[in-house]
């Protein structure tokens, strides 16, 4: 795929915003490092040659970045050398390009040879933290008249919840409407206590399992990625959701979400070809913005992800019922209440270099597994 660049612009809040650090809690210390990429692809409309207007999108662009002030500055570290947003209004990279390919050759492609990350803006690391965006956009022309949106979005700023309300405040700005939901910006909602008190052994936190001797084979620290779709069908869920029922005459309530990753779990296990004695933990990303007491506002802006981490050894991952793996996970979500999440904070104060427990590809290699669901993300 051949894309060529038409111009460059860096997007500046429309008006003047508050100058300064924003703290950010401990949730967001322990997240990558990077920017999480999306696309967003537009198919063509019918008699209507503009309706991805790009000057309005940028005005939408500098009037959103007012009230979300914080996107359009830095990261920096405090005088301590804790991580931090510096709110200097330098702004975001928004691009503009075309390629002479068509819509229809990326949507659902999402294969290891596809090339659409190609219309996320390429990010350079190497001068530092201060010295990028936080948000890169680009807009694609495709020649058929398609248009794809591709976003870079920096995990320090928010996570998916938060991203995606962002992307939607701005289309709403585009469209002459008012966001639904103002931004809430103080992260000190998510301090830990003083003085920290963890009541948990919090083993989401601690070093991941790594590969036993006997299971060296399956490690994957030098094969490349590998990307595949499988898709489950309604009636395939119902078999699933059936099966505690059969089980154990069992009356609680699964929901697809626990019954979905428990299968996931047991069938990737079984497919890595694990000794039986081989423990792997299983990563479970849990939105705790409605679980905490008192529930955070609907428009706090930052990451509020926590972690449930049950671990099996693969050998009772392939004998037990489906029931008792399904149980493992349920149990430890209905354990995700305010005095856990308050001990997660506390627990992650209390360690002197929070560097470590950044998560990222070598925790979730081989023989582990992380589950992140976008299911409830309302796009637009």
């Amino acid at each position: 795929m051949e894309i060529t660049l038409k111009e460059t612009t860096i997007v500046r809040p429309a008006q003047e915003t508050p100058k300064g650090s924003l703290w950010l809690s401990n949730l967001d210390l322990v997240m990558n490092r990077y920017h999480v990429p999306t696309v967003y692809y537009y198919k063509p409309i019918n008699g209507c040659s503009n309706f991805f207007d790009r000057e309005k999108l940028k005005e939408a662009l500098s009037k959103i970045l007012v009230p979300f002030y914080p996107i359009a500055g830095r990261l920096g570290f405090d005088e301590n050398g804790r991580l931090e947003i510096v709110c200097n209004a330098q702004g975001v990279l928004f691009i503009e390009a075309e390629t002479s390919s068509a819509v229809d050759q990326f949507v659902g492609d999402f294969s290891d040879k596809s090339e659409a990350f190609r219309l996320v803006p390429m990010v350079d690391y190497s001068g530092g933290i201060s010295s990028y965006p936080l948000l890169v956009l680009q807009v694609t022309t495709f020649k058929c008249g398609g248009l794809c949106l591709g976003v870079g979005f920096h995990h320090a700023l928010a996570d998916g919840t938060l991203a995606l309300r962002f992307i939607n405040s701005w289309a709403d700005t585009a469209r002459g409407l008012s966001p639904s939901i103002a931004p809430f910006m103080d992260r000190t909602l998510l301090r830990a206590r003083v003085p920290p008190t963890p009541t948990f052994h919090h083993v989401e936190y601690d070093p991941p399992p790594s590969i036993l001797a006997s299971d060296q084979s399956q490690s994957d620290d030098l094969k490349p990625s590998i990307v595949s779709i499988f898709k489950i069908t309604a009636d395939q869920l119902n078999i699933l959701k059936a099966k505690p029922i059969i089980e154990n005459a069992n009356t609680t309530k699964y929901t697809s979400y626990s019954i979905l990753t428990a299968h996931l779990w047991r069938c990737i296990s079984k497919a890595r070809g694990l000794s039986n004695d081989q423990p792997t933990k299983l990563y479970i990303s849990t939105d705790g913005r409605s679980r905490l007491n008192p529930p955070l506002p609907p428009g706090y802006f930052g990451n509020v992800i926590f972690n449930a981490t049950p671990i099996a050894t693969a050998g009772d991952l392939k004998s037990e019922p489906f029931t008792d793996t399904i149980k493992r996970i349920h149990g430890l979500l209905k354990q995700f209440n305010d005095e856990y999440m308050r001990s997660a904070l506390d627990y992650i104060e209390k360690v002197p270099d929070q560097s470590t427990l950044v998560q990222g590809l070598h925790t979730f290699r081989c023989p582990n597994l992380t589950i992140i669901s976008w299911m409830w993300f309302a796009y637009i």
